[in-house]
């Protein structure tokens, strides 16, 4: 993982988690902004995909457990399109407020992720 490529997304997934939050406590049902922020969350986790492919092979490999890794990343990428599905099909309050309590618990993944990257000793 690359450091600053991380905290940019624990960033972009906690700015779109209160975004959609606040959407949906103010009562407004999923739209193009909510749906859109989920979607940038999305982006990035393929991504982070990509790089933890090629980091190994650029001499950046894990100090954790890989299974642990890889299992938080494809976790952590079902979250989204899942949750975005499922707003489009209960267009409510709560469905956006869903939406950005993924985009929370994607932020925490992804800084685990990082953990089991970076600071773990296999």
């Amino acid at each position: 993982m690359i450091e600053l490529f991380t905290w940019v997304q624990v960033a972009v997934a906690v700015v779109a988690g209160l975004f959609c939050l606040v959407l949906g406590l103010l009562g407004r049902q999923p739209n193009d902004y909510s749906l859109g922020a989920t979607l940038l969350v999305e982006v990035l986790l393929v991504v982070q995909l990509v790089v933890a492919l090629i980091a190994p092979f650029a001499g950046n490999p894990p100090s954790g457990s890989l299974p642990e890794f890889y299992i938080y990343l494809i976790s952590a990428l079902l979250l989204p399109p899942l949750a975005g599905f499922w707003a489009l099909l209960e267009r409510n309050r709560w469905a956006t407020v869903v939406l950005g309590v993924i985009c929370l618990a994607v932020a925490v993944m992804v800084y685990r992720m990082y953990q089991i990257w970076v600071f773990q000793v296999a």
